[in-house]
């Protein structure tokens, strides 16, 4: 890799650090290709990616940046998980983690808060920003069906009590 090459990887890399609403650093010792692909495939899913870098220009790139404090992570072999959702990285590297012993959550950031493995886990266990898009639309249209339930059972109730009537009658 020439100098140039590094150069443009350093702005890339800023560019992930600064645009990502969290990045988990994990350590991928011992996986396989096809294990590595299987966990950029579920990132992919979630809206994340997954990014394997020298640790040396990943350092480089966080002078300066929000999520500086992630560069204490950054030795052995480790690979970068980040998305813009602030949630679904760190609950695909933590579902994964689960699934094969081999990646390991060293710790991670959320803008500027550093996160140890126990805030990884913790930031994994919020609920994704689509989850809670949908329980605030849940929350504001339950009124409004229970509104419109009351004012359609006093006909419905009114209807069944004239056949009832008109049974009765005939």
């Amino acid at each position: 890799m020439d100098r140039a090459q590094k150069e443009q990887l350093v702005d890339d890399l800023g560019q992930i650090f600064e645009s990502s609403g969290v990045v988990v650093v994990a350590r991928y010792e011992g996986m396989t290709v096809a294990e590595m692909q299987d966990l950029r495939a579920h990132m992919r899913e979630a809206g994340g990616s997954v990014r394997v870098a020298k640790n040396k220009l990943a350092k480089i790139a966080l002078e300066g940046k929000p999520c500086a404090s992630i560069g204490q992570y950054l030795e052995g072999m480790t690979v970068l998980a980040y998305s813009e959702d602030p949630v679904a990285a760190a609950k695909v590297v933590d579902k994964y983690a689960k699934e094969n012993e081999k990646l390991v959550i060293l710790g991670g950031a959320m803008g500027d808060t550093a996160l140890d493995v126990a805030g990884v886990k913790a930031v994994a266990g919020m609920p994704s920003r689509e989850e809670l898009i949908a329980s605030i639309v849940g929350c504001i249209g339950a009124p409004a069906s229970n509104i419109a339930g009351a004012i359609g059972a006093p006909a419905s109730n009114i209807a069944s009590i004239l056949s009832t009537i008109e049974e009765k009658a005939a």
